[in-house]
């Protein structure tokens, strides 16, 4: 099966300054790497054989370091948004898409098993798929539970709160494109928002390995910490590959 894939790699990285201020986001390093190469060699690792690199701000830059992919095992082509288009906008640019195909944030450390949740989301014929992470975030302060009279129930000291947040990687089928419009700004919340108002909701695949969004600076740390610590974990491969970062 011809796997294909379109990484999102145009943003700015405002949120990970002073980091980004001369270095594209999807080339900052993590050890020896930068995240933009973690990614496609993962992807080349899970059987993925083409990849478009959807770009708008230091095009060039990615480009240059990037190249064709063939250093990397895998054939990478670009699509240039001429204005910011969200994250679904810059999907309807392409032409050539398969029935599916798999999109993602280009600011992501995760071990996902790429392949598994490709095959999965062409095995149930879906019409979008969502990888998602179950995020633990303690509170900063005791809560109170009323009830609706205003009496208290119980007293929690700075509980843990779990929610399943979305990890940026998405599967699609070629029939959601006629729902994103041309050359305009579409974001992934307005695609799901109407997937659900047609009663088409997305499926949802729980992740329970590791995923690290890569947007402020402390984030960046932690995933420095993370990778360094084993990157063969991210990447089996490695001893195969050398990295001209």
């Amino acid at each position: 099966m011809f796997k294909r894939a379109i990484v999102l790699a145009g943003g700015k990285g405002k949120r990970l300054q002073p980091y980004s201020q001369h270095i594209p986001k999807p080339l900052m390093p993590l050890g020896n790497y930068p995240i933009l190469e973690i990614i496609i060699r993962q992807l080349a690792y899970h059987g993925f054989e083409h990849i478009t690199l959807a770009l708008n701000y230091r095009a060039g830059a990615i480009r240059r370091y990037i190249g064709d992919g063939s250093r990397l095992g895998i054939y990478i082509d670009y699509s240039h948004e001429s204005h910011p288009l969200g994250t679904m906008g810059p999907v309807a640019l392409l032409k050539d898409l398969p029935d599916h195909f798999l999109i993602m944030n280009s600011d992501i450390l995760t071990d996902l098993d790429f392949s598994a949740f490709y095959e999965a989301h062409v095995a149930e014929n879906s019409l979008f798929t969502i990888a998602a992470y179950e995020h633990q975030e303690e509170q900063a302060f005791g809560v109170l539970d009323m009830d609706e009279r205003g009496f208290l129930k119980d007293f929690r000291e700075k509980p843990t709160v779990r929610f399943n947040v979305s990890m940026g990687i998405y599967m699609a089928h070629a029939n959601i494109l006629r729902r994103i419009p041309q050359q305009q700004a579409y974001g992934f919340d307005q695609l799901v928002h109407q997937l659900i108002s047609e009663k088409q909701p997305p499926r949802v695949q729980l992740h329970r390995g590791v995923w690290m969004d890569i947007g402020c600076p402390e984030d960046y740390e932690r995933a420095v910490k993370e990778f360094t610590r084993s990157p063969r974990h991210f990447l089996p491969d490695t001893v195969s590959y050398k990295s001209i970062f």
